[in-house]
Order: structure tokens, then sequence, then C-alpha cells
């Protein structure tokens, strides 16, 4: 019993409204995640708003809209200027979208005081001694 002609599970994915391209798709085409599934599961945390709402990874996007993107502590605000379904060079990607003034400023403060923060605790040039540890311990409140 056929419910008229299917569509292979490929021609399934690939199909998109002109114009338009899923969102999983636009973020990894773009070059924010490395593969769609990372897209994916921003999206499904909630790491991803289209025009001010949260978005499923299906929501279909296209010139014009905005999207909303967090990354650990930086915030991406762009405004698709193009979609693609495709993965390409980081040329093309990045005229796939254009960052707006005020979240560029922004992600730009973050980054800034992220670089000027310490890396990591040294010890210095050995592991600490028995005097140490001891101190260490009293500090965290470990008898």
């Amino acid at each position: 019993m056929s419910r008229g002609p299917s569509r292979s599970e490929s021609e399934d994915e690939d199909w998109a409204p002109p114009g338009k391209v899923r969102l999983d798709k636009w973020l990894w085409a773009a070059r924010f995640f490395k593969t769609r599934a990372l897209a994916a599961e921003a999206i499904d945390g909630g790491k991803v708003d289209v025009n001010g709402d949260r978005a499923k990874r299906a929501k279909m996007i296209q010139a014009g809209d905005v999207v909303r993107l967090r990354q650990g502590p930086v915030e991406w605000v762009l405004r698709v200027r193009d979609v693609a379904g495709r993965r390409g060079s980081a040329d093309v990607a990045r005229q796939l979208y254009d960052e707006t003034d005020e979240g560029r400023r922004k992600r730009e403060i973050v980054v800034e005081q992220l670089r000027s923060m310490p890396t990591a605790f040294s010890y210095g040039d050995s592991k600490p001694g028995k005097r140490d540890r001891r101190v260490l311990r009293r500090l965290k409140g470990d008898g």
C-alpha cells in the first residue's frame, strides 16, 4: 500500500524549500561546529536561538534571520547572509553570515578577558612537600 512517490533517505535529507536550509546543517556549513551531530547537540541544549526564539535542529533558516549562538563563554550574534547545505572552505563559510557590531564588541571583550586570565596553577619546580600538603589540607578544611 503506497501513499505516493517515496523518496530515499538521502533525498529526504537534501530536500529543502528554495532559499532555506536546516539550522544544524547551516551551522555545520558555516564552520561553527566540526560535525552536524555537535551542531544538533548544541541546538538541543538550548545554545542556539533564531530570531529571539529557542530553535530546534530542523528549523528552516533563510537569509535575514538572526542567529544567537553560545559556545562556552563566547556568544555570537549573526545575521544570515546566505544559506548553504554543503560545507565549503573557510572563505566560503565566512560569507554565509555577518556578525553584528554589538555582538562582535561583546565577544571581543570576553575573549580579551579570557586571554588575560592566568592559564594554570603551578607549584613551581616540583610537587608539594609534606609541609605544603599540610597547609593545603588546612585550607581545604580536611583535618
